[in-house]
């Protein structure tokens, strides 16, 4: 087949979207699970470290996401939302999960440097749903220290308003408006892209 024809032909055919691929997991299809693993093990990986801090307590909450994907993949509603948010929420709580169960709590990043945490969240192929990820994340990492912190704290170590207020002993309305207002931030940013 002359090289023309071949790229043609890789054009033409159509790479399954995320919610057919979902369909496909949830009737037992290990090959369309694979294709979800393979494009989103790097997102899920990265997010597990950023709030695990430990590349094998990550790699095992990745892991159990993928799990629960597989044995799951039956509630997703494609009407609701895009895959990614989902599968993200899923590892967002089995990392919160395993952070209670080694029962520790990662450090605060005081940096600004976009390199040093989430280094495969989103990867390097900028999609539209992936530049609005991108934008989202620079967005937490520009916000003002007081109120990254409590987006940290809230999001990725899972603590409630009064146990943020403890741990930066700021009274828990002072908590709750920088929450609002970090929110406010990050969805109008959000809306934006």
């Amino acid at each position: 087949m002359p090289i023309t024809a071949l790229i043609r032909y890789n054009q033409s055919v159509s790479t399954p979207g995320d919610a057919e691929l979902v369909a496909r997991v949830a009737d037992g299809d290990e090959r369309a699970f694979l294709a979800l693993y393979d494009r989103y093990v790097n997102r899920v990986l990265g997010l597990t470290l950023h709030i695990l801090g430990d590349s094998m307590l990550a790699e095992e909450a990745a892991q159990d996401t993928f799990l629960k994907l597989w044995s799951r993949s039956r509630q997703y509603l494609a009407e609701r939302g895009s895959f990614l948010p989902w599968l993200l929420t899923i590892a967002r709580r089995v990392a919160l999960d395993r952070l209670r169960l080694e029962s520790r709590r990662p450090l605060l990043s005081d940096s600004n440097d976009p390199e040093d945490s989430w280094p495969n969240l989103p990867d390097g192929a900028t999609k539209a749903d992936e530049a609005r990820w991108r934008s989202l994340y620079f967005t937490v990492q520009s916000l003002p220290p007081d109120l990254r912190k409590v987006v940290e704290l809230a999001y990725y170590q899972g603590l409630s308003r009064s146990e943020i207020a403890e741990v930066l002993g700021w009274p828990v309305g002072t908590v709750k408006t920088r929450l609002r207002a970090a929110m406010e931030k990050l969805r109008d940013v959000w809306n934006e892209t």
